[in-house]
């Protein structure tokens, strides 16, 4: 257990106790510190960031925050949650911030999602210098550069669509605190081994709050004068939190409006992509490295010698035949995408997706080197992304457009390899592997489908 209260200067309290921090949030005695009042804009006058802290909710009390609050909850209620995990695991984007804004940007119907995206991440520091708490810990410092922040919240005043100012600001509030908060709850998520419950609980992406006293009170049996700033540790109290309960979106009456829709964009970010520098799996030459280490499921002898030109024409088509059995069971799939022994994120769609495109790009490699032509650049995405179109419900009729897709593809590998002089499968033309390792190396692609497993309900005598 941590002390009731740390005195830190005359005019400061600080509290870590579980007890005390909740009790603390939902005193309505214990305010925000308040932003300095900002003129409004006009000639002159143009928006910034302190004009943005004075008229958004998070900076103020009473009648004017409740009124402010209603207008974020209105932004909101227009969001479908399950839409932005669909949207936040579609492609991927090294600033995680950015994707975050862009993500609530186009969802709000903002109409250039990537340019408000850009101006809310230049804010957000400003907002949060010197204010109650940002993410990381961080509050208080300087902001790295005032005017490029003011520059933008004038362009982003406009970009919100809506003539009234005040409404505007709060859309722009709402952009501002998901940043940076979400994109530090992602990455610690990405970090704790329990992902976004264990960071939550252990290393929450707002470490302080800070109130200030608006009059006399008491927490923790303690006297807190009027005018006194309060320092709320949440991350130690959250470690006395009941399980389940994020302190870090705050406690009623101020609990953070939009915490369901944090969590369901972190949530699609974390399981939508993996590190773009990963190598895909597939994409690991088996006769190099072995089908332990590269991921791919390789059955015989590892370069394959051993087998006749005929018998190398089949392999493409049994591992089809393989994963389009794995597929039939796929119209069970309940929205959830599956981790697997790698970390990999997958789906039936995705499944699909990889073993298809994974057939086409060697194909095509193949097909080139045949030619004298040199191969197309690698500009797969690949494991690295899952997209929106992956996260959709797999259908039967998802399942017969996937059954003439591969089993028309199978159909060319096999051909073009029965085709194939026996010599050029292992004296091939051009770079690469030999014709013969190619064949073996896709013929893995069943690595995708294994991911998610066959996916039949267990039936009633089932132990």
């Amino acid at each position: 257990m941590s002390d009731t209260t740390v005195a830190s200067g005359p005019d400061t309290m600080a509290f870590s106790r579980y007890d005390d921090v909740t009790a603390a949030l939902a005193d309505p005695a214990l305010v925000p510190l308040p932003a300095p009042p900002a003129p409004p804009v006009g000639p002159g006058a143009p928006a910034g960031v302190a004009w943005l802290r004075a008229s958004v909710a998070r900076f103020c009390s009473g009648g004017s925050h409740a009124r402010r609050r209603a207008l974020v909850l209105a932004d909101l209620e227009r969001l479908d949650p399950a839409a932005l995990r669909v949207a936040a695991a579609g492609g991927f984007d090294p600033d995680v911030r950015l994707r975050v804004v862009r993500v609530l940007a186009a969802a709000l119907g903002l109409a250039d999602p990537e340019a408000v995206a850009r101006d809310v991440a230049t804010v957000s520091r400003a907002y949060f210098a010197g204010g109650p708490g940002g993410p990381g810990g961080t509050e208080g410092t300087d902001a790295p550069d005032t005017a490029a922040a003011d520059a933008a919240v004038a362009r982003l005043l406009p970009a919100m669509g809506d003539p009234d100012e005040e409404t505007a600001a709060n859309r722009i509030g709402l952009l501002v605190q998901a940043c940076d908060a979400t994109a530090t709850l992602v990455e610690r998520a990405r970090r704790h081994e329990d992902g976004l419950s264990g960071a939550l609980r252990e290393d929450p992406p707002v470490r302080v709050m800070r109130r200030l006293a608006a009059r006399t009170t008491e927490v923790g049996g303690l006297a807190v004068p009027a005018g006194t700033h309060v320092v709320l540790d949440i991350a130690a109290a959250q470690a006395e939190a009941p399980h389940g309960e994020a302190l870090t979106f705050g406690a009623q009456p101020r609990i953070c409006p939009g915490r369901s829709h944090a969590l369901v964009i972190a949530e699609g970010i974390l399981l939508g992509a993996s590190d773009p520098a990963d190598t895909d799996p597939a994409d690991t030459d088996p006769a190099a490295s072995g089908a332990a280490a590269s991921g791919v499921e390789d059955t015989g002898p590892p370069s394959g010698r051993d087998l006749g030109r005929a018998e190398l024409a089949a392999l493409v088509p049994e591992m089809v035949d393989h994963v389009l059995a794995l597929a039939a069971t796929w119209t069970a799939w309940d929205g959830r995408p599956v981790v697997n022994a790698d970390g990999r994120t997958y789906t039936p769609h995705k499944a699909v997706r990889r073993v298809t495109d994974h057939l086409l790009d060697h194909l095509a490699e193949l097909e080139a080197r045949l030619a004298g032509e040199p191969t197309e650049p690698d500009h797969w995405h690949a494991s690295n992304v899952t997209t929106p179109a992956d996260l959709a419900p797999f259908t039967a009729a998802d399942l017969d457009e996937a059954r003439s897709r591969l089993t028309r593809l199978a159909g060319i590998w096999s051909r073009r390899v029965a085709a194939l002089p026996v010599e050029v499968l292992d004296d091939s033309p051009g770079r690469g592997w030999s014709f013969r390792r190619i064949v073996r190396h896709v013929s893995g692609s069943g690595y995708y489908a294994d991911s998610v497993g066959d996916l039949r309900h267990p039936g009633p005598d089932a132990t």
